[in-house]
């Protein structure tokens, strides 16, 4: 496509690393839990890479911004620990029950409006508590690899000095021929190049797992990604179609349960890559980066499991750092939106710490308490400012 730029690859490259990496062990504990066979974890891994994949393109392409869909991460966590004792169909009878009330939550419209409600101060903290941790990686990473971190963080040095639009690349490239020197790459993994078959399977429903499995899972994707989703695109200054999106994401998922896409949702860690500067100056063909990222998300899906063995053979180090090396331009911009307004500072600071502080209460994650309690700090301050 003309227009393509490097940065545009890279970032897609690294959106693509970073968000399986970052959980596809997850996924492999689900499957293991369930007792699936070597075809249906590949037929898993099919669904989950041509969800993704194929949400991320219709979003991107319809609305010409960098809407990043992904797997549900803490929905996969649920499941490590619900789907005991459950047989296949009957947890897929479950996906599809939360994705029929994924696509119903997009039709109604009503989480679009209690979006619009979050200020913009609340919100940018929120992301930048989200994105936190990615920052601190890059020094917590300098004790397992320090030669590796050292070298990639003074070439982004170099590189924001005097080639700042190719930083993250030369990062990047720095960072995989020094490992390819020094042998850090995992070179036992052993591959079967095949493309995935999808595998069918003939859902049941149970009223235990709809309840036990299928309205939690909803209610984890929908708070802990579907809104730091929401908040990630507004505090990049788009104005994000939130109902669309998440119709898209509800439909996805009844398409893609049968054959294990269990949950699919708006992404807030990859999508801040895509959507920040370092993809492109120009925020209004940044979605090329997301374009990128949807193509090499179907790639990857259509080789199912044996190709993700390609994201696990390098060095924890690298891929932390350069995650974190890639969002250090977001953290900075959302902090400095959350704290501009001088009204809202201390909400802000109460959303941030909340976030970063990582608490979870009622299966209910941190980002949404975060969004909660900073909103009734900037009630309480509003109101006693205006009294005075």
């Amino acid at each position: 496509m003309s227009g393509l730029k490097l940065s545009h690859l890279v970032s897609g490259a690294i959106a693509v690393l970073l968000g399986y990496t970052s959980s596809v062990a997850i996924i492999f504990q689900a499957i293991d839990v369930l007792g699936l066979s070597h075809a249906q974890a590949s037929s898993w891994m099919l669904a989950l890479g041509l969800g993704m994949g194929l949400s991320t393109l219709i979003l991107t392409l319809r609305y010409r911004m960098p809407i990043l869909t992904a797997w549900s991460t803490p929905g996969a966590a649920l499941l490590v620990l619900s789907l005991q004792g459950v047989s296949v169909s009957e947890a897929i009878g479950a996906f599809l029950f939360c994705g029929a009330l994924l696509t119903l939550t997009g039709l109604s419209g009503w989480f679009e409006k209690l979006a619009h409600l979050i200020p913009e101060a609340i919100g940018s903290a929120m992301l930048a508590g989200i994105l936190f941790r990615f920052g601190l990686g890059v020094f917590s990473s300098m004790e397992d690899n320090l030669p590796l971190v050292a070298l990639m963080c003074a070439v982004y040095l170099a590189g924001r000095r005097w080639f700042a639009r190719f930083a993250i690349p030369s990062v990047l490239l720095a960072g995989i021929v020094f490992c390819a020197l020094t042998g850090a790459f995992v070179t036992d993994t052993v591959f079967e190049f095949s493309l995935a078959i999808p595998v069918f399977t003939l859902p049941s429903f149970s009223l235990s797992a709809l309840i036990g499995i299928g309205v939690p899972l909803y209610i984890v994707t929908m708070t802990s990604q579907n809104m730091p989703g929401v908040v990630t695109m507004k505090a990049a200054g788009y104005a994000l179609p939130v109902s669309s999106a998440i119709t898209v994401t509800g439909l996805t998922t009844l398409i893609l349960a049968p054959f294990g896409g269990y949950a699919f949702n708006l992404a807030a860690i990859t999508a801040a890559i895509c959507a920040g500067a370092e993809a492109d100056e120009n925020p209004t063909t940044r979605w090329k980066a997301a374009m990128v990222t949807g193509v090499l998300y179907c790639m990857v899906g259509l080789m199912g499991a044996a190709v993700i063995s390609l994201f696990v053979i390098a060095p924890k180090a690298l891929v932390v750092t350069i995650a974190g090396l890639a969002l250090l331009n977001t953290i900075s911009a959302s902090l400095s939106a959350a704290l501009a307004a001088p009204a809202h500072r201390d909400a802000a600071l109460v959303t941030f710490m909340t976030t970063v502080s990582g608490i979870s209460f009622m299966s209910i994650g941190a980002p949404v308490w975060a969004l909660l309690f900073g909103a009734l700090t900037s009630l309480v301050l509003t109101q006693s400012r205006a009294r005075a």
